[in-house]
């Protein structure tokens, strides 16, 4: 469960404004957080990637430091950046794998396979990020969605603070947004 501390927000918000030592100040607190999205990532990936849960962490830092001047709302924003950094590493990372392994660029997989359903392999990472990118080019929020529950961690509750909709908008459209996925993924 996320701790719903004002300090985490207060701390984002020193960050934003130019108070270099906040981060320092608040990456303790959220430490445990990312440490659990890095591992949900890892989860579900194949068991023979190298890519260890602290090395996602320390990158994740790494590019969230470089985001000093971004507007930080509140804790779940924080979150969601975070998110989409993590995601971001870890399908670089199977495009690198599958890149070595092929020489070329991932294979197409079945839904079955895709990590949003099941434990998958790098391939159904990459799978997923470039159907969310489809998805995103004509429904973003669906898409937004999509990454803040499945690879955030969000709670429906969190996602429509972040997106600024209701709770039961963001349960209609996560439905809808798996059905689409789902849709996609098979056809490949």
């Amino acid at each position: 469960m996320r701790q719903n501390s004002p300090e985490i927000t207060q701390y984002l918000q020193d960050w934003r404004n130019g108070n270099a030592s906040a981060l320092d100040e608040v990456l303790p607190i959220v430490y445990n957080e990312l440490r659990l999205i890095a591992k949900r990532y890892r989860a579900k990936e194949n068991g023979g990637h190298t890519l260890q849960t602290t090395e996602i962490i320390n990158e994740a830092y790494l590019k969230l430091v470089d985001q000093s001047g971004t507007d930080w709302q509140n804790r779940n924003h924080f979150f969601a950046v975070a998110s989409r950094v993590m995601r971001n590493l870890l399908v670089d990372y199977a495009r690198a794998k599958n890149y070595q392994k092929r020489g070329s660029g991932a294979e197409k997989v079945n839904l079955e396979d895709v990590a949003l359903f099941s434990e998958g392999a790098d391939e159904s990472i990459v799978e997923l990020h470039e159907a969310l990118e489809r998805l995103e080019k004509f429904d973003e929020r669906k898409a937004k969605i999509v990454e803040l529950r499945y690879f955030g961690g969000l709670s429906a509750e969190e996602t429509g603070e972040v997106l600024g909709v209701s709770e039961i908008t963001v349960k209609r459209e996560w439905l809808k947004a798996k059905a689409w996925l789902y849709n996609e993924l098979s056809n490949f």
